[in-house]
């Protein structure tokens, strides 16, 4: 990451991890399409409509474990062996941790969640039953994103894949037998879920006991030392704070959708599973924009840091503008395979218009906070895209939505408040870049 050309080291290590996340989602939406070809249209909108209310639950862990993927990186490439294996052995134990206090968060408050989200009562039962299973999971869930981000600060994106793969395609198998077979439902892809996240943790907790590196894992030694969780939670909190905000905010969104019924939160469902494929793609360019910064700041290599950030942005505008106009363009064709309902199909094609050949600019919007977080500045960022994006999305559904009552202009909020957010961030990355290289100047 240090040497040598850029481009194509980026995109080598960008790709497993796209395909990582795209693949995931794929399994993901063989549970939508399975629960809503067999199932019918209310376990489909039971099963979609737990999605971001599980994310306000699960981010701020997940959001954690990039400050465990910095400050990897950065020990990693200045060679400091000692302090990579006690950050490792923090990260792993904080995963298991947070993993149990998910699994009983999501046990107790998941109906309550879904009342308070306006969940119509021909769905909740189906949502609740779905969140309660899905949560049992979390431990698994947790250790295996803190394993394969510490395997990913060490530059190995592929073996994560692998595992994703293998898990993913025995979870494609149960869905199958579970729901088709069994007729259990959205307790049946729950269940598939749970198990797959159990495969894919082992895999990866394997991978990382087997290891001959700096980064090997020894259950021996597993405990939290202070010194390195206070500098894992001083990248990965804020980051967390604003990936479980910005969802709390699509709660409210999908709050929103919930008032027009099952068939617009049946449409949402499906179009929300493509723009998840969007998100992935862009994501993993910021996440090896972070990885590559980390590493490049971590030896002092600064002008490199901004070859890395302006090569990752030409990145993400073709993959996001490539993707969002085939996922538009086909839009139709696409959703028919979720559900043959013309009209969800319709409510979906709505939503898709004003948030696919835009996605661009959701990239943009955090490869800036990506770069930030690489040098360990994490506050700010938060802040701006908490106020840029959320505070766009609040204004919008409570202050015009009420007044303008269509899909249309509830999701024109999302390029608004990416636009608002890429405004402030770059500010903010400029500043911090001046004192950065002043800093380092006057060394």
């Amino acid at each position: 990451m240090c040497n040598g050309t850029i481009m194509d080291k980026l995109i080598s290590f960008s790709l497993p991890l796209m395909l990582s996340g795209i693949l995931q989602l794929m399994f993901n939406a063989v549970d939508i399409i399975v629960v809503g070809r067999f199932s019918g249209s209310q376990a489909l909108a039971a099963v979609g409509s737990t999605s971001a209310l599980i994310n306000v639950f699960t981010n701020l862990f997940i959001g954690i474990s990039l400050g465990a993927n910095v400050l990897t990186a950065r020990f990693y490439a200045a060679g400091r062996e000692k302090e990579v294996s006690e950050t490792v052995h923090t990260a792993i134990t904080l995963a298991l941790v947070s993993g149990i206090v998910m699994a009983l968060v999501g046990l107790v408050f998941s109906r309550g969640a879904l009342a308070l989200m306006g969940t119509p009562d021909d769905v909740i039962g189906l949502s609740a039953l779905y969140m309660r299973i899905y949560f049992l999971g979390m431990p698994f869930f947790m250790l295996y994103n803190y394993g394969a981000a510490i395997l990913r600060a060490v530059g190995d994106t592929k073996r994560p894949l692998l595992f994703l793969v293998i898990a993913g395609v025995i979870n494609a198998c149960l869905n199958m037998v579970l729901v088709i077979v069994f007729k259990l439902g959205v307790a049946g892809v729950a269940i598939a879920t749970v198990i797959s996240q159990m495969i894919s943790c082992v895999l990866v907790l394997r991978c990382l006991c087997r290891s001959e590196s700096s980064y090997r894992l020894r259950f021996s030694e597993l405990g939290m030392k202070g010194y390195y969780l206070k500098q894992i939670f001083s990248v990965g909190v804020p980051a967390g704070i604003q990936s479980t905000v910005i969802n709390f905010s699509n709660v409210l969104l999908q709050s929103s959708v919930n008032s027009f019924g099952s068939t617009a939160m049946a449409g949402y469902t499906a179009a929300n599973n493509l723009l998840g494929f969007l998100y992935v793609s862009v994501n993993s360019i910021t996440q090896a924009c972070m990885s590559f910064t980390s590493q490049n700041y971590g030896v002092g290599k600064l002008k490199r840091m901004d070859r890395v950030l302006a090569d990752c942005m030409i990145l993400s505008v073709v993959v996001a503008v490539v993707l969002g106009c085939i996922c538009y363009g086909f839009g139709p064709e696409i959703l028919q395979i979720y559900t043959e309902d013309a009209e969800v199909i319709a409510c979906g094609m709505e939503i898709l218009a004003y948030t696919t050949i835009t996605y661009f600019l959701c990239g943009w919007m955090d490869l800036f906070p990506g770069a930030l977080r690489g040098m360990g500045y994490s506050a700010v960022p938060m802040v701006l895209s908490v106020i840029g994006t959320v505070g766009t999305r609040v204004v919008w559904i409570f202050g015009i939505f009420p007044y303008h009552r269509s899909l249309a202009i509830l999701f024109i909020s999302y390029p608004a408040s990416w636009i608002i957010t890429i405004i402030m961030q770059v500010i903010c990355y400029l500043i911090v870049r001046k004192k950065v290289h002043s800093r380092a100047a006057a060394v």
